[in-house]
């Protein structure tokens, strides 16, 4: 992983930190999901008429990825309503790497190098001890049911990626497939909002329209850098640090939700510094 690749990933880390912030301020998750999503739509079909399309190889990539994508968004509105930023955003961010270095080496060949693998490992050490302090830090009993919702996110996450890493790679444009990305998954949620409120659909997004699209912004600009990184470095490691990301989470979520971010939180962002700093050894 060269320094511009990591300096990619480490951006698409505070942009997606960002974005997520964002749907969690908004009170009612479907509003805030819809406008993000719908919006993410609305980027790539401005964007698909300037960019190649991505070769045939790259659609079957492109279908999964956004029925992925579907269920990932479902997951992650379930784990906001269900817990604290604080805690579901660790833990969903958190279990993408480790299942992400299994499934690149199944479906992608890349078996990790020792630097990586220990890079990883680091990494997911600080990663977890983030989110167990999300659970500690709460002030209450664990919520089974909130973790289970960031976990499946999770899971979701690792699957898209390495779904999307291959089809990237299949599609002879980077920025094509971003754009019929956006495009594809987007579209689910707004309809599902139409549907779901008819002649109330503006009404509930007006108030929200201005920060929800600035969220769609900052999404599509945190996963087109990730596509572009996974064309240039293998999964595994730019699935790591790109989950950096939990950093300035946690970080948001101190100073704008009043959250606690004591001195496990400060030992865990150092473990996931060193793990950053062995996997760009291993580059």
């Amino acid at each position: 992983m060269t320094p511009l690749v990591a300096a990619a990933v480490l951006l698409a880390a505070v942009t997606h930190a960002s974005w997520n912030a964002i749907a969690h301020h908004i009170t009612d998750k479907l509003v805030g999901f819809t406008l993000i999503s719908g919006g993410g739509t609305l980027i790539g079909l401005l964007l698909a008429p300037f960019v190649a399309v991505p070769d045939a190889a790259a659609w079957p990539y492109l279908i999964v990825s956004a029925a992925l994508h579907v269920g990932y968004y479902a997951l992650l509105m379930t784990s906001f309503k269900l817990g604290d930023f604080g805690q579901a955003y660790p833990i969903a961010r958190g279990t993408a790497p480790l299942v992400v270095t299994v499934l690149a080496a199944v479906f992608a060949g890349e078996v990790p190098d020792g630097w990586q693998a220990a890079g990883v490992a680091v990494s997911c050490a600080g990663l977890t001890g983030l989110a167990l302090w999300g659970i500690r830090g709460s002030g209450r009993r664990p919520d089974w049911a909130a973790i289970g919702a960031a976990l499946a996110t999770g899971v979701s996450i690792a699957a898209y990626t390495v779904v999307d890493g291959l089809g990237v790679r299949a599609s002879g444009s980077s920025m094509g497939y971003i754009a019929w990305l956006m495009v594809l998954e987007g579209i689910a949620v707004p309809v599902y909002a139409a549907y779901r409120w008819r002649s109330e659909l503006v009404p509930r997004l007006r108030p929200f329209a201005a920060v929800g699209l600035l969220g769609a912004a900052l999404s599509v600009a945190a996963y087109g850098l990730v596509l572009w990184a996974q064309t240039k470095a293998d999964l595994a490691p730019i699935s790591a640090l790109r989950e950096s990301s939990i950093i300035v989470g946690a970080a948001i979520g101190a100073v704008f939700f009043k959250e606690r971010f004591g001195a496990p939180r400060l030992i865990a962002a150092g473990l996931m510094v060193a793990g950053i700093g062995l996997m760009l050894h291993a580059g």
